[in-house]
């Protein structure tokens, strides 16, 4: 933090946001497996509540797409604001730690062992808040709009071809790292609320595809088509959007968004915010 001419602390400037950032990821490499894990998991719970906050809003809203869109943006938006506010790990921000490894705080591979222990970390949250929020019925609720609402969003990611759902994946991570940047500059817990708001509403608003949120979206169709009463299917509409849900597809879909969430977030952010304000220092 800083203190401005008139003696109030104010947030931030980017080359101190960049030091910081690196400094966070190295720390984030020291933590031991276990509490590492531990802080993944919820991470992806944390995206999952995300998810279903989305859902449940939406259900059975109509009128143009991009108000919509936007309204259920921001109120996915609460997933990142626990793992920044609440303390979590999530994969797609940890992507800035490429930072620390540029400027030699890390090594690559300890920088990919603290990634693969998030990322699996984040599928189990995910999966897991899925699991319970079925068993919940909550989906159900309100004569099953939210469950409706999941199938076609889980159809549309499993449709997606492989390539637009990598490039899909690099533009949603730029915007999700830029929501960590800017937090990493706030000074409080309102100042970040707002900085994360604005990049998730956007990613969500313009369709762009968040690894994380694909483990609860994805897996929470899957098991809503198994274990939600016969009703749900009724529709024709949702019984085939239902039907195109598979496995595989989950796969190529995580695999493709994964992948472009890497470009995106650690490339095109922090590898270039490193260049920028970093590289001198090394």
């Amino acid at each position: 933090m800083r203190l401005t001419e008139a003696g109030r602390v104010d947030a931030l400037l980017p080359p101190e946001i960049a030091r910081k950032a690196e400094e966070i990821g190295a720390a984030k490499t020291r933590l031991d497996a276990v509490t590492l894990f531990a802080l993944a998991v919820l991470g992806g719970a944390f995206i999952g509540l995300g998810g279903m906050f989305a859902t449940s809003v939406l259900a059975g809203v109509s009128g143009p797409s991009g108000p919509v869109r936007a309204l259920g943006g921001l109120v996915f938006a609460l997933g990142l604001v626990l793992v920044v506010v609440g303390g979590a790990e999530l994969f797609t921000g940890n992507n800035l730690m490429v930072m620390a490894w540029a400027s030699g705080k890390v090594r690559l591979a300890e920088m990919l062992r603290a990634w693969g222990i998030v990322y699996c970390g984040n599928l189990v949250g995910a999966v897991g808040t899925a699991l319970l929020v079925v068993l919940a019925g909550q989906p159900m609720l309100a004569g099953g709009a939210a469950a409706e609402a999941a199938v076609r969003i889980a159809a549309a990611k499993t449709a997606l071809p492989v390539g637009q759902a990598f490039f899909l994946g690099i533009l949603c991570n730029v915007l999700v790292c830029l929501a960590v940047w800017l937090s990493y500059g706030a000074r409080g817990t309102a100042d970040k609320i707002l900085a994360i708001l604005l990049p998730v509403s956007a990613f969500v608003t313009a369709g762009f595809e968040h690894s994380v949120a694909n483990m609860y979206f994805i897996p929470l169709a899957m098991m809503l088509r198994e274990l939600a009463p016969a009703t749900l299917l009724e529709d024709p509409a949702v019984a085939a959007a239902a039907a195109q849900i598979g496995f595989a597809g989950f796969l190529r879909n995580l695999a493709a968004v994964t992948a472009g969430n890497i470009v995106g977030g650690g490339g095109l952010v922090g590898a270039v915010y490193w260049f920028v304000y970093l590289r001198r220092s090394r």
